[in-house]
């Protein structure tokens, strides 16, 4: 027998962590759906998908934050439990979220070993010296040359970031998770990140890597999983696959015309023009213009600025420069100037910014329509109560009755309530900010249904969203922005979420 017949094909590598089968279920939303995904040692596995497309709800599955429905973890081939962060740790798993778990008035040293502190000699105390040693002796392996000393909050956040990182290594992670790690960087810092990435690949490191950025993509990624809609698409190689590609695997779906309306053809005269507008929150040299009739969408990835433009234009956030320009005059100044003036914003978290909970629905109704409804200065009862009472049947907000407590009403009759307060008010433009966030399909199509009704009444809209699909079969045309500034208009003709999503994403 040859030599030839008797060579022993190589098994193949066996994967770090192995997830098969995944899912996760919330009260109406199917947040993982039969996901398989695996991590080889000193790879970077990147992970793309869409917001919402299930990213964090894995990442929080693999890390023990959420306990999966369905499915089963493998560790170097063994089967194990992953049912909480202690377990996740014991295996060596690390999670950076782009919100730091770090205590601002610790140290570093004391934020790296937060809990895993070394005992002193006196029972109950600490070795102060010890837990600085260890922390130099750590620092010193990731090539972050600190005084451990120094306080966390007053470090930048790129030095937090190695901070978190120092805290994985201490643990002995073997698999780190980084979500959006250089959202927050300049370019000297990111590179200074990708070198200390390359030194945990070699060290046998695995990655889990989650990105926007396309040039991050294909110059750090080994492997790439592509999630969308709670389900894994595909998993190829960098070398294998286009920029354009990736975005089709990200966005690709059965369009179904979920939300029809009349576009606008010939939309009214300019109700809202916005020039360079800058705000310290971050969004700089902002333009845009709204028409009367016409839905305009405001979209690009969660941290882009989307938000911040609508509180700089209510008059929330302080404006640097710029102007802002409402039916023909210029205003500035604070929201209740701009609720006067006739803009109105529903805000993202409508439980916190847009209701008082422990009212009722007519109190909340009639809250921003005071001065309108009441110019004497003198409360009339009656009034009010017809008021709320004609924006019920208007609205068809499902209430006991007015006198309901507006905190017990679903997401979809809480949200109609919010836009109710500023019909009342006789507003012109209304800004949504996520307006159909948490509702159910069917309340969804109502919302839409209704700023529909708005604007072919003569106001305007200008909305934000997350879900590219709601933008595309919603709005007349959209503002895309990235990194605080817009990166781009979209026609209703150009509209679609491919679009929406190149133009988000950095392609270098």
């Amino acid at each position: 027998m040859s030599t030839a017949m008797l060579a022993i094909e190589p098994s193949p590598p066996v994967p770090l962590l192995e997830l098969r089968g995944i899912s996760k279920e919330f009260p109406g939303v199917k947040a993982l759906d039969d996901v398989s995904f695996a991590v080889f040692p000193g790879e970077v596995h990147m992970l793309l998908g869409e917001n919402g497309a299930g990213k964090s709800s894995l990442m929080k599955v693999l890390c023990g934050a959420y306990r999966a429905d369905a499915g089963e973890f493998y560790h170097r081939g063994d089967k194990v439990a992953i049912d909480s962060t202690a377990d996740a740790r014991k295996l060596g798993i690390a999670v950076i979220f782009q919100e730091f778990s770090l205590v601002p008035h610790l140290d570093i040293a004391q934020n790296i070993f937060l809990g895993r502190e070394p005992k002193g000699r006196i029972p109950g105390t600490i070795d102060r010296r010890k837990v600085l040693a260890n922390a130099r002796r750590v620092l010193g392996t990731i090539g972050f040359d600190i005084d451990p000393s120094t306080a966390v909050d007053k470090l930048g956040v790129a030095q937090q970031q190695m901070v978190e990182i120092a805290k994985a290594i201490s643990q002995k992670a073997r698999i780190l998770v980084m979500d959006e790690p250089t959202a927050a960087l300049s370019d000297r810092e990111t590179e200074l990140l990708f070198a200390l990435i390359a030194r945990l690949k070699a060290d046998g490191v695995s990655i889990v890597y989650i990105s926007h950025r396309m040039a991050e993509v294909f110059a750090l990624g080994d492997r790439i999983t592509v999630l969308r809609d709670g389900r894994r698409i595909d998993g190829v190689r960098p070398a294998e696959v286009t920029p354009d590609q990736l975005v089709r695997m990200m966005v690709g779906r059965n369009v179904d015309m979920t939300y029809p309306r009349n576009f606008a053809d010939k939309p009214g005269e300019l109700l809202l023009e916005v020039k360079g507008l800058t705000a310290s929150t971050g969004i700089s040299d902002i333009n845009i213009e709204v028409r009367r009739g016409e839905i305009v969408g405001l979209c690009g990835l969660v941290g882009s600025g989307r938000s911040e433009v609508a509180r700089a234009i209510f008059g929330a956030d302080a404006v640097t420069s710029g102007e802002i320009i409402f039916d023909g005059k210029a205003i500035s100044g604070e929201p209740d100037l701009a609720a006067r003036r006739g803009i109105a914003l529903i805000p993202e978290s409508r439980k916190s910014e847009g209701l008082a909970l422990l009212r009722s629905v007519s109190d909340n109704l009639v809250v921003s329509a005071l001065r309108k409804l009441f110019p004497s200065g003198l409360f009339d009862q009656r009034s009010a109560q017809r008021t709320s009472e004609g924006l019920i049947r208007q609205l068809r907000i499902a209430t006991p009755s007015a006198r309901q407590t507006v905190g017990l009403l679903s997401g979809g009759n809480q949200q109609k309530v919010v836009i109710g307060k500023w019909l009342a008010a006789g507003s012109k433009l209304f800004i949504f900010d996520e307006p159909t966030r948490g509702i159910d399909i069917g309340a969804k199509s109502e919302i839409f249904a209704l700023i529909d009704r708005l604007v072919a009444e003569g106001a305007a809209a200008l909305m934000i969203s997350s879900e590219q699909i709601e933008i595309c079969h919603v709005c007349d045309r959209a503002y895309v922005m990235r990194e605080g500034r817009i990166a781009g208009h979209l026609t209703r003709s150009e509209l679609t979420e491919e679009n929406i999503v190149r133009l988000g994403m950095h392609h270098a």
